[in-house]
């Protein structure tokens, strides 16, 4: 791993170990990807505003959120079927991120029992993807709870399927069908058949959507069975409001752009918001979530305000942070790490982005991430 210098170096191991309609569902957006491809392109319309002489030894990442002091203002954004992708990889992702000192969120599409997953990491999230149905609401929010989860992430931005037309192209589905082609794509990759599918299947078993819902879902790789996805398209804020009577914990709601939306979820009393566009995977088009941050910062009020999609490097970090975000959330680029190297590849990761915004605070004249302001970015950029 000597040769992993950056976050995005992690990608071309990943997608060499890695099927082709693996990495391909990893990687790709939807339609045209125009909404992936600006969650990168916003941070380079913005420049940075140095200080110097300000003596910045004994500066800290240290930053607060929900009462915790994390070791940095980032944290492993939810992601799904990571276990099938690396072995064990929620597991993985979640000790690496309580070693570290950052927050992880499971994903509701994820392969993993949460239970299993919390026992890894007791800090660890949970993220739903629930269907506009009051029995399963209930039922997996009482789940969850039993679990010992305090933060409870509400997904709330996949109403209707994406139209994922690099799945179709790759050969991806959920679950997977087995056709010559899937198998000829499997047989190109040894090291990943039998380091972590054939591992995985004789440790835990045929993969399954394990926390969908209350009850055990599909299997990852089937011939007949259907992915139940539920009614979310009947999705609606009253099931937010029935969500935040139920949920004693802290609840945050993910996949908002509109300041509407952000001003719909403090009314309804949520802890917080993560602006975000799903990683282009959703709507074509839409807007990064860092595009969203200044027109939902006076409308976040208390709440947390947070913000995920294509965040990079340490001055991505601080980027977010100057434009008013008090949170980041990455995505991709961990899971790649846990696909090149399991655990020691996401605690690398982890400790590669650490180590540039340690670095750019310093230069930047700052002692911590808490400091980062408007003032740092070029003002000619800020938005009026």
């Amino acid at each position: 791993m000597t040769k992993l210098l950056s976050l995005n170096d992690f990608e071309t191991p990943a997608r060499r170990r890695l099927p082709r309609p693996l990495f391909g569902y990893i990687s790709g957006g939807t339609e045209t990807t125009a909404a992936r491809a600006d969650n990168h392109a916003v941070f380079s319309e913005y420049r940075l505003v140095p200080r110097v002489l300000r003596g910045v030894e004994g500066r800290s990442l240290m930053h607060p959120l929900f009462g915790h002091d994390w070791q940095a203002p980032f944290g492993i954004a939810p992601m799904g079927i990571v276990a099938l992708m690396a072995r064990d990889g929620d597991v993985a992702m979640a000790r690496a991120a309580q070693a570290e000192g950052i927050p992880y969120v499971l994903s509701g599409s994820s392969l993993t029992p949460l239970e299993r997953v919390r026992e890894a990491n007791p800090d660890g999230w949970f993220q739903a993807y629930l269907p506009g149905e009051d029995d399963r609401i209930r039922a997996l929010i009482e789940r969850v709870r039993k679990a010992g989860h305090e933060t409870l992430v509400l997904t709330a931005d996949t109403a209707v399927l994406a139209n994922r037309e690099n799945n179709i192209r790759s050969g991806f589905s959920t679950p997977l069908r087995v056709t010559p082609r899937l198998l000829w794509d499997f047989g190109l990759h040894p090291r990943w058949v039998f380091g972590t599918f054939l591992l995985g299947l004789m440790t835990h078993g045929m993969p399954h959507f394990e926390n969908s819902f209350a009850e055990r879902g599909a299997p990852i790789i089937s011939q007949r069975a259907a992915r139940d996805f539920g009614r979310k398209d009947h999705l609606n804020w009253e099931h937010v409001a029935l969500i935040r009577d139920l949920w004693k914990g802290r609840l945050v709601i993910k996949g908002l752009l509109s300041p509407l939306d952000v001003a719909e979820a403090r009314k309804l009393g949520c802890d917080g918001v993560i602006l975000s566009n799903h990683g282009g995977r959703q709507l074509d088009y839409a807007i990064s979530g860092v595009r969203a941050l200044t027109v939902s910062r006076e409308e976040a009020g208390s709440m947390a305000l947070m913000v995920d999609g294509g965040i990079r490097r340490g001055t991505d970090v601080v980027k977010a942070l100057a434009l008013g975000a008090d949170f980041v959330w990455v995505g991709r680029p961990m899971l790649y790490a846990a696909v090149a190297a399991g655990e020691a590849g996401v605690t690398k990761a982890i400790g590669i982005l650490k180590r540039e915004l340690h670095r750019d605070i310093g230069l930047l004249g700052l002692m911590s991430p808490g400091e980062v302001s408007g003032a740092v970015l070029e003002a000619a950029q800020l938005p009026c």
